[in-house]
């Protein structure tokens, strides 16, 4: 198999200098998608192409949609849907599934060392002003035992594929990792549209999230709870994953709640119903700390529930994920997560991160901005792709901003080589050209991790960039993962 017949009436061109995920690279073509190619090539573009805008259109019609606040005029829009799919071996998923259960494992010892004796501060291994006056730290943690320690029920890790074809974590998702939901319907979509390219393949389910979501969060449900009363906590039909929000309460069978629907008496929380209040014994909430609790946290906040922080500290309800788990996500703490898994399981870390410079520290803010046309610099608590600076492709006012606002403030930033990330066929308008993509796993971690085969591949529509973000006009592709 070679590039020149892949495709014949797209004229698929050659990447040079990155993995190909269907492909290969540098002269190591891959065995496992054969039958794959054959097929794709075999149905042809312009049948690839009509089928792909009608899965666009399904998409929309079934309202599986997410918001986008920076565009005025567009508040509501699908994802968009690449029908190539990216494709994994049983080989490569073993791999990625074993890193992605360590990483789990660490960030929840880590969670639950910071809020109890902090030995890994003590010991130097992770400056203790790095953690502790962290904005996601949450002091109404601190000695309070969770059930399993578990802090991380839910987590998402972006993972990049270099130019060597080794995957690479480039960040973690400990909060309120969202975009499973595009997994489930990308692949209904895909076996719905596509049964001739489906068929026989040997392709892991991944439709048993909603399942295993719920069995995570009846075990962490207080003791006395025979049969434990789940519910998903939304902020409401204007968040951005709002569908998402649905989609899981119904996979799950649960009630879909807002803060409005939940009362606290008692130091117990229950929900509203026409029958009268019902007792709720564990939260899936899509709501962020700031906003859960006004009592607790910013007290104008109307997305959250009055006295539910006393309850979940009285051990009378359980969150998922706990309060505090965005400081295990913060872009600056990721960097030390290497350290981490030496430190508490004493082993290597099965997934590499990506070289990562923590502008707090003066020899990396001076490499940094002596480097400013190389490297990637992010805001360590920004998400969706916003306030990234990618310099071989920034302007000269773009770099000279980014520099004022290291200077003005370096340990809000940490900076990054570019990665070559890998491409994946893509239909475009008029041809299929190879476009960049990322891979989202996602951990479901109860009494144990499981995570789903797979993930949210996110491709980068729009020729040459390395932004997948949906908020910065990225797609998705279903992923498969060979059995």
């Amino acid at each position: 198999m070679t590039v020149d017949n892949l495709f014949r009436s797209g004229n698929y061109p050659a990447p040079s200098g990155f993995y190909d995920e269907l492909l290969g690279g540098r002269d190591k073509p891959i065995e496992h998608t054969r039958v794959i190619c054959e097929r794709l090539e075999a149905i042809g573009y312009e049948t690839l192409r009509r089928r792909a805008r009608d899965a666009e259109r399904e998409l929309y019609n079934l309202g599986i949609t997410f918001i986008v606040y920076s565009e005025r005029d567009a508040v509501d829009r699908t994802l968009p849907f690449d029908v190539i799919p990216r494709v994994l071996s049983a080989a490569e998923w073993a791999h990625i599934e074993a890193g992605v259960v360590q990483r789990a494992a660490v960030l929840n010892l880590f969670l639950h060392d910071i809020y109890h004796n902090q030995k890994i501060l003590k010991d130097g291994i992770i400056p203790a002003d790095l953690v502790l006056p962290n904005a996601n730290f949450r002091s109404q943690m601190i000695g309070l035992d969770v059930p399993f320690g578990t802090y991380v029920h839910t987590l998402g890790v972006d993972l990049v594929r270099d130019g060597d074809g080794t995957f690479r974590v480039l960040e973690d998702n400990a909060r309120v990792p969202s975009g499973v939901s595009y997994v489930v319907e990308n692949r209904h979509m895909m076996l719905r549209a596509f049964p001739d390219l489906t068929a026989d393949i040997g392709i892991r389910p991944v439709d048993q999230y909603g399942v295993r979501l719920l069995e995570a969060l009846s075990e962490i449900a207080p003791g006395a709870a025979d049969s434990p009363q789940v519910v998903l906590l939304s902020p409401g039909s204007y968040n951005s994953a709002y569908f998402e929000h649905v989609f899981l309460a119904r996979e799950m069978g649960v009630p879909l709640v807002e803060g409005r629907d939940l009362v606290v008496e008692n130091d117990r929380v229950y929900m509203r119903t026409t029958n009268g209040l019902v007792r709720v014994d564990s939260i899936y909430r899509r709501l962020d700390d700031a906003f859960l609790d006004p009592l607790a946290f910013r007290p104008d906040s109307l997305l959250g529930v009055p006295g539910l922080m006393e309850a979940y500290r009285k051990g009378n309800v359980a969150l998922a994920n706990a309060v505090g788990t965005g400081v295990a996500d913060d872009k600056a703490v990721y960097c030390y997560v290497p350290r981490m898994i030496r430190y508490y399981l004493d082993q290597e870390p099965i997934l590499p991160n990506v070289e990562t410079y923590i502008c707090r520290e003066p020899d990396a803010l001076k490499y940094t901005l002596a480097n400013l046309d190389k490297l990637v610099v992010k805001p360590v608590g920004e998400a969706g792709g916003y306030g990234i600076t990618i310099g071989p492709r920034a302007s000269h006012e773009e770099l000279e901003s980014c520099r004022a606002k290291l200077l003005a403030d370096p340990a809000n930033y940490i900076s990054q080589p570019v990665v070559p990330l890998s491409v994946c066929p893509t239909v475009v308008e008029n041809a299929i050209e190879p476009r960049h993509v990322d891979l989202r796993p996602f951990a479901i971690t109860g009494k144990s991790t499981w995570v789903l085969p797979g993930g949210l591949s996110r491709v980068a529509l729009r020729k040459g960039t390395l932004i997948v973000n949906s908020s910065q006009g990225g797609g998705s592709k279903d992923t498969w993962v060979l059995e």
